[in-house]
């Protein structure tokens, strides 16, 4: 099963039981006129919205702070009197009565932690006043690891609080798979990032610089300017905050290396460029576009005895931006494409389009990935589209 339908499969428990934990709760006290519904609905939406509150901090993982935000949400799930997370080593997080209990909590629960097995004891509390006489930990388990414990705390034994917290503790858990897919997402795209960053190549750094010295003494102006690309350029391409820009500084970034580019070709290489100003703001992932004019270049000047042409355009297509590089130099075997776009086309070929398909795909769906058409000697065309909002991606 996947982790999508187990995340549905557990929310359905989950409702089952706190809709008849509230249900029992409302049945005790008046119906108010006010209230929408009948009983049995309105005790489901209630543990709608109290477990659509708790998910946000445990999304973070388990911490000190997702836990003391998502503590009060999660004993209302259970209607219990006290409720209580920890890690493996320390309460993180407590919300209700009796916090002294607190104080024996890792004690009650190593043989837990040990097993990943839920246990049930007696609180032992010397305070008569005290409420909390049973608890029941259920273990928090990612990838067969325990990283924790969900201990719920009520004034006598309950089989049916032992079951709920189960299913309670096994929705934190899919919580926190979410949370940990979060980071490997985020650690991959960074390694994505450091693979684009090494393609950088030691050539084109040596051919600029090249290019900047043959002009110190004919035209110390121009290279100055092009040592003030220079410097920019691998500044934005080495910069250390933020998986997003946007596409103004996306291409201004590719206006600089084409710049450092043409130093080198002359007018061998003629670049046009169509940009609409409303498409400007859009975010994107970073060095998204870049690697894409670089594949440009590298094909259009493959073999090109006078000049090659590159079209760049980013227009305003609704709800999306559309941006299209294209090129008319030597092309490719479109059977060679579909090898590289399914990671086959060995170590170094063809990595910035396929880093740059995955990353458009993992970010917007596999809708949005690269369209490219292309033939032996007909050049390319690589299409690119982008959503003009998306939740989680925003310039920086």
């Amino acid at each position: 099963m996947t982790g999508a339908g187990y995340a549905v499969l557990v929310l359905l428990a989950l409702l089952l039981l706190g809709a008849g934990f509230l249900l029992g709760r409302r049945t005790a006290r008046p119906v108010r006129t006010s209230d929408v519904g009948t009983p049995v609905e309105h005790a489901t939406f209630e543990t709608l919205h109290t477990a659509s509150l708790a998910a946000p901090p445990l999304r973070a993982g388990l911490t000190e702070e997702s836990a003391r935000r998502s503590a009060r949400r999660l004993r209302s799930l259970l209607g219990t009197d006290a409720l209580c997370l920890t890690d493996r080593d320390r309460v993180l997080g407590w919300d209700g009565e009796g916090e002294h209990h607190g104080r024996h909590v890792m004690d009650q629960v190593q043989g837990l932690l040990a097993s990943g097995r839920d246990t049930a004891f007696r609180s032992d509390c010397d305070d008569l006043d005290c409420p909390l006489r049973w608890a029941v930990a259920v273990p928090l388990t990612v990838d067969n690891r325990v990283l924790g414990t969900l201990i719920a705390y009520a004034p006598r034994e309950s089989a049916v609080l032992a079951r709920a917290a189960g299913e309670v503790a096994r929705w934190v858990c899919v919580q926190l798979e979410l949370a940990e897919l979060d980071r490997s997402r985020t650690q991959l795209i960074e390694a994505e990032i450091r693979a684009l960053r090494a393609q950088i190549s030691p050539h084109f750094i040596f051919n600029s610089l090249a290019a900047i010295a043959s002009f110190v003494r004919t035209d110390p102006e121009r290279a100055r300017e092009l040592l003030l690309e220079f410097a920019d350029f691998t500044r934005y391409s080495f910069r250390s905050h933020g998986d997003f820009t946007t596409l103004a500084d996306e291409l201004h970034s590719i206006d600089q290396y084409l710049a450092l580019v043409r130093a080198r070709f002359g007018e061998r290489l003629l670049v046009t460029l169509q940009v609409a100003p409303e498409v400007l703001p859009v975010a994107l992932p970073f060095l998204c576009l870049q690697p894409l004019v670089e594949n440009a270049v590298k094909h259009g000047m493959e073999g090109a005895v006078t000049s090659s042409r590159i079209t760049i355009s980013a227009l305003d297509a609704g709800s999306e931006a559309e941006v299209v590089i294209e090129d008319d130099g030597t092309g490719m075997d479109p059977e060679q494409l579909r090898h590289i776009l399914r990671g086959e086309g060995g170590h170094s070929t063809g990595i910035g389009l396929l880093n740059v398909d995955e990353r458009l795909r993992q970010v917007y769906g596999d809708d949005y990935g690269l369209v490219i058409e292309t033939g032996i000697g007909a050049g390319m065309k690589i299409t690119v589209r982008l959503p003009k909002y998306r939740a989680g991606v925003h310039g920086s």
